[in-house]
């Protein structure tokens, strides 16, 4: 069973950048379908992107264009760089692992990290 570990998370002003991990031990996630989503205070799950065991990308239109997911199969480790960060974007941050496509949906993954807080001050 693969573990997931996220990191990176931090307190970042509004307009800037911040780059999170997604570490997997225990299995290799180059076969795993990999997603980020976002928990924010009081709100269900939200989908952020996902990338397929192909590569083939999927991202939610409230960050398309500023997130960017990518995947380093010698560390065994998936990325989101996050640019131009908004206060809107403040919430603890999830990777996931599963087996189909680059899914917008939680179900669609069985592996999941403790999540990292990502806060974007005004």
């Amino acid at each position: 069973q693969v573990q997931l570990e996220e990191s990176g998370g931090g307190l970042v002003q509004a307009g800037g950048s911040l780059r999170l991990s997604c570490a997997g031990s225990g299995r290799t996630l180059s076969t795993y379908a990999m997603g980020w989503f976002r928990r924010a205070p009081g709100k269900e799950h939200e989908f952020v992107g996902a990338i397929s065991w192909r590569g083939n990308t999927n991202y939610a239109d409230s960050v398309k264009g500023r997130f960017t997911i990518s995947r380093d199969n010698a560390k065994n480790t998936v990325y989101l760089q996050m640019s131009s960060l908004k206060p809107a974007d403040t919430a603890v941050y999830y990777c996931a692992a599963g087996s189909r496509s680059a899914s917008t949906q939680t179900s669609a993954y069985a592996h999941w990290g403790q999540g990292t807080q990502v806060t974007v001050s005004s």
